[in-house]
């Protein structure tokens, strides 16, 4: 992990500072990580959450790759 660093000068205005912070927190996936470590889940719950997003991802892609064939 490394650290995130904005540099703004005085005339920066906080708001444009605050949402470029947020950019970059989404874009290294820091809130995924902090939501995914504030709780405990069993491994059996981890794998069958792991398992329903394959699934969903691919009926997801089974259902473009029919729709572009015709």
């Amino acid at each position: 992990m490394s650290t995130i660093q904005i540099f703004i000068d005085e005339r920066f205005p906080a708001e444009k500072a605050i949402k470029k912070f947020k950019r970059l927190c989404d874009a290294y996936g820091i809130v995924k990580e902090y939501r995914a470590r504030s709780e405990y889940k069993k491994p059996s719950v981890k794998m069958k959450e792991k398992l329903e997003n394959a699934d969903k991802r691919r009926r997801k892609n089974d259902g473009r790759t029919r729709s572009s064939k015709y």
